[in-house]
């Protein structure tokens, strides 16, 4: 008989220190890995073509605002028809120095929409109580929500006015929007 390796392998169910030894591993993945392909071959769909969007949404990563903002976007006629980048504090996600790699991650992100996808609108909403603000800034956020608007406004528009410097045939639209799910455009 022969012995097995030492080395072991996490077999994937989650379950800690469930472990097979390499071979018994492999023998088993090949099998079950040839039923598979065997079995999606037959079932396998032509490749989708190519699709549009119309817009590219950036968004924060709030996990309070999600539904909203699938709202709010549904309610401008998008569902379906976007691509969605998030990045804690949205526009300012991308305007912050902090982290110089969010900036090149969106802007990456914004090309190939354009490319690939055919975006021709940005959409950029930020929120009231993001986290990102005194983070990234090393400001408190205002307490009065004329004072919140204003930080968010100039972040927003120096966003807007990076996008129409990089691309600009793009339409830019910038919006707040509070905890609530409601939004006002900025």
């Amino acid at each position: 008989m022969r012995r097995e390796r030492d080395s072991h392998v996490g077999c994937g169910c989650g379950m800690a220190g469930h472990n097979v030894a390499r071979r018994s591993f492999m023998r088993w993945a090949s099998m079950a890995g040839l039923g598979a392909l065997t079995a999606s071959c037959a079932q396998t769909p032509a490749p989708a073509q190519a699709h549009g969007a119309d817009a590219l949404l950036l968004s924060c990563m709030d996990y309070r605002l999600i539904d909203d903002l699938t709202r709010f976007m549904d309610g401008m006629g998008l569902r379906d028809r976007y691509d969605d980048v998030v990045l804690a504090g949205a526009s300012l996600g991308v305007m912050n120095i902090a982290y110089p790699d969010w900036r090149y991650t969106f802007w990456e992100h914004l090309d190939f929409a354009v490319e690939k996808h055919g975006v021709h609108k940005v959409i950029a909403v930020d929120h009231r109580d993001c986290a990102a603000y005194p983070l990234m800034l090393s400001v408190e956020i205002p307490d009065a929500p004329e004072g919140e608007l204003a930080l968010h406004r100039g972040v927003l528009h120096d966003f807007a006015a990076a996008v129409l410097e990089r691309h600009p045939t793009l339409v830019v639209e910038t919006y707040l929007m509070a905890l609530d799910g409601s939004v006002e455009r900025v």
